[in-house]
């Protein structure tokens, strides 16, 4: 009776002391900030991993390397808004810089570019590619070479014309500064290969001529680390798609998990010309030069850290040597196991039917990643009518495409290699519920994303073909039958579009499916009432490493 008696006078006591504290005066009673609510959709993350069994060098490589990365870092500020420092100097909230650091400007990245910032118009689709004052048709209607070249800006000359300056003259003061580091860390280098890419790469900054880099990246197959720098992506080319974005990896190699890798390889060449798709669109053969290894990553900088973070790499995106030696797929874990089971778990555990969450597996996630790096290799790069590369073709729209590409082609890999026998672990329903439930995970990075607008795609495909059942309890319930064939239908027509170069229908498609619903963005709703995070993000450096 004491311990019950006891029990009500805390309640009470309880009760008095939240009515006195909601009684406050107003202004004794903190507001949320609202820039602290955007910062709190991303999870901090250490980025670290296991460095002692590297020898001396290999750990003082790793060091120049990292300065490396941070010039990589300051030409993306300048490719993706401007003066930093200028904007940073003009904030007082914390906050609000914390978020203006994590999305390289005062535009959310995971929120269609919206501005966050008072006094920011919209963010411009060329960036800091192209003249602001430059229209579509302007452009289109220059006679020049260069202009669509990866590694060119687009200027004004002093009588108000476009003029292509190359990136190794644009951005002179920083490449000569990164490439004396580079052959500063190629001089410790004991492994050849990297010696050799970061000797090349060093030239190339200099030269505009990345090619030859990236043929000695393939060959770079030994080495315990493994570093990417310079200009890459062109995500951030919302105009064209033609610019490539400055950016830096460096990893440290997983041997172990590696060598689970090593076999699919070789398969590549066959899988590519089983394609379900008519044989002009298949003809092309990826070059089997290649390798898939996993990683741990220790540095992100430039494009690649700008809101949503890389968890797997397909490179080079140069389609000559694609077809020449193939590409090499890095799985970077540490980063995939983060979002893994800060956030999609718990995804599937809201919008996944119960009876289905016991299919949500990492290996699962892990192999639909690894051959969606796989995919992006695969498939069609050149048009079969002479209208250049798909890339060209498609140009703003191609990024969307090329990324359900390689999520759908990715999906139909891991099942064929199931019904091949090659994968015997788990089953291939873990992939298929798995992936779904990453739909919604990509999703959240919002309609300003490739990667989003390409899952939006997707879903809307799957509806429209009963590849899930909406339950009356808001989840969501896998077809497998009727989502395997999805899958299939899905990739053919992803390959005809890339193909033809069909870019009046690709742009059709995606304005129509291509966008956040009133469904899809309620069912975000839920997820996000919930203070999930949307992404990750990284504290990193030296003294994380014990450098």
């Amino acid at each position: 009776m004491k311990r019950i008696l006891f029990s009500g006078f805390l309640i009470v006591l309880s009760s008095l002391l939240f009515q006195a504290c909601n009684n406050k005066p107003k202004e004794e009673q903190k507001e949320e900030d609202p820039m602290e609510l955007l910062v709190n959709k991303y999870k901090t993350v250490e980025l670290t991993t296991d460095l002692s069994w590297l020898s001396p060098k290999e750990r003082e490589i790793i060091a120049i390397l990292i300065d490396v990365a941070d010039i990589m870092d300051e030409i993306f500020w300048m490719q993706s808004y401007g003066d930093k420092e200028e904007l940073l100097a003009s904030l007082n909230n914390e906050f609000a810089r914390q978020f203006v650091m994590i999305n390289y400007g005062p535009w959310d990245r995971l929120d269609g570019n919206k501005p966050f910032i008072e006094g920011i118009g919209e963010k411009f689709a060329g960036s800091q590619f192209y003249p602001v004052d430059m229209t579509v048709e302007e452009f289109e209607a220059w006679n020049n070479p260069d202009k669509k070249s990866l590694y060119t800006v687009i200027r004004r000359d002093e009588n108000g014309g476009l003029i292509a300056v190359p990136y190794s003259e644009a951005y002179k003061e920083q490449h000569k500064k990164a490439a004396a580091l580079m052959l500063e860390a190629a001089a410790l280098a004991e492994d050849s290969g990297l010696k050799k890419y970061l000797e090349l790469r060093a030239d190339a900054l200099l030269t505009n001529n990345y090619q030859a880099s990236d043929f000695a990246w393939m060959q770079m197959k030994t080495s315990n680390i493994d570093f990417i720098a310079g200009p890459i992506e062109n995500y951030e080319d919302g105009m064209f798609g033609y610019k490539a974005a400055h950016e830096s990896f460096i990893l440290v190699k997983d041997p172990e998990w590696s060598a689970k890798l090593v076999k699919y390889n070789a398969m590549l060449p066959a899988l590519q010309a089983g394609l379900p798709v008519d044989a002009k669109y298949k003809r092309e053969r990826p070059g089997s030069d290649a390798d898939m290894n996993v990683y741990d990553a220790i540095y992100y900088a430039g494009d690649c850290n700008a809101g949503s973070k890389t968890i797997a790499i397909n490179l080079p995106n140069d389609p000559e040597v694609q077809l020449r030696v193939g590409s090499r797929k890095l799985q970077l874990k540490n980063a995939m196991k983060a979002k893994f089971e800060s956030i999609l778990v718990p995804i599937a555990n809201i919008l996944i039917h119960e009876s289905q969450r016991n299919y949500i597996s990492f290996d699962a996630f892990f192999e639909n990643t690894t051959f969606h790096e796989v995919a992006h290799g695969m498939g069609v790069k050149n048009t079969i009518n002479g209208k250049g590369t798909a890339r060209e073709a498609l140009k703003d729209y191609y990024s969307t495409i090329e990324e359900a590409k390689a999520d759908i082609m990715g999906l139909y890999l891991v099942t064929k290699l199931y019904e091949m026998g090659e994968i015997t672990s788990g089953e291939i329903m873990n992939n298929y519920v798995t992936y779904f439930a990453g739909i919604f995970r990509s999703c959240r990075f919002g309609a300003s994303s490739a990667h989003g607008k390409a899952n939006m795609l997707t879903l809307k495909y799957f509806e429209k073909n009963d590849a899930y059942e909406y339950q009356d309890n808001g989840t969501y319930l896998v077809n497998f039958e009727k989502m395997k064939e999805a899958v299939v239908s899905l990739m053919s027509k992803i390959l005809v579009i890339q193909g033809d170069g069909n870019y009046e229908e690709l742009k059709a498609w995606v304005d129509a499916d291509g966008i956040m619903n009133e469904d899809l963005q309620s069912d975000l709703d839920r997820v996000n009432e919930t203070g999930l995070p949307v992404d990750i993000v990284f504290v990193k450096g030296k003294s994380v490493l014990g450098l």
